[in-house]
């Protein structure tokens, strides 16, 4: 065996006897590392579940009578000159007006005062005719007095009756729209169950309530195009109120 061949088997022998002790401590570390890392394992949290909820919306009407009237009335005058107009336009209001507040109206105000120039259109000419001046005043009343009342207003000197309203009253609308609110609220409800019913699943508890809507929802305005030429009338003018609107809307998010 040459030289060199005894140096590299006395190396390898060398390497081997090293190595002996080595193996062992890195077979022991493995284990210890397995050992520790089975536990850390163990104790990381676990993912929670999706929490599961069903979303219902319910809707509550109600209807009420309309026992008031709105009304918007009031004078228009047409004359030569403005300050002409705008005396008489203010004498026949304060006549209107006056009558009003000894009929106990209610929420009575002025609504609009206008004075606006009026022209003729001859061969493409615009020329200055005169002026018309108007004075409206709104109130309410119960419906059942109005008849009466919009004839004695044009006999005082209204010469315009712009609108009726019918509403109801403050205490009635509040009281429909709890009751709107309770059956909005039995609606969703039932809705819930009858989804969960089906599917085999039983409602939990009502993690969230949105109300949405419970507004009222008035009668339009009945316009009415009535002159002073009515004031020779001896029928007592029919007015004859309605029923109002009052809706809910609630939304439940029920867990399950």
């Amino acid at each position: 065996m040459n030289p060199s061949s005894v140096a590299e088997s006395r190396q390898h022998k060398y390497f081997s006897n090293l190595m002996k002790p080595l193996r062992g401590v890195f077979v022991t570390t493995s284990v210890l590392c397995l050992a520790f890392a089975a536990p850390v394992m163990a104790q990381q949290p676990q993912v929670p579940i999706s929490m599961r909820t069903i979303t219902v919306s319910g809707r509550g009407t109600e209807s009420i009578p309309t026992t008031l009237t709105l009304v918007r009335l009031g004078v228009e005058v047409q004359g030569k000159t403005a300050a002409e107009v705008q005396q008489e336009a203010a004498r026949r209001s304060s006549a209107v007006v006056a009558l009003l507040k000894t009929r106990n109206v209610e929420r009575l105000e002025t609504t609009g005062i206008t004075l606006n120039p009026v022209y003729s259109y001859t061969d493409n000419t615009q020329r200055l005719t005169g002026y018309s001046a108007t004075n409206i005043v709104s109130f309410r009343i119960a419906t059942e007095r109005i008849g009466n009342l919009l004839d004695e207003a044009v006999k005082a000197g209204a010469t315009r009756i712009d609108s009726v309203s019918f509403i109801a009253t403050d205490s009635a609308i509040a009281q429909a729209q709890q009751q709107a609110l309770r059956e909005a609220t039995q609606d969703a409800q039932q809705q819930a169950n009858a989804v969960l019913n089906v599917l085999n699943l039983s409602p939990s508890e009502v993690v969230s309530i949105q109300i949405n809507n419970a507004g009222t929802t008035p009668p339009p305005p009945i316009p009415l195009a009535r002159q002073a030429a009515v004031a020779d009338s001896v029928e007592t003018t029919p007015v004859v109120g309605g029923e109002q609107q009052v809706e809910a809307t609630v939304t439940l998010q029920i867990r399950y």
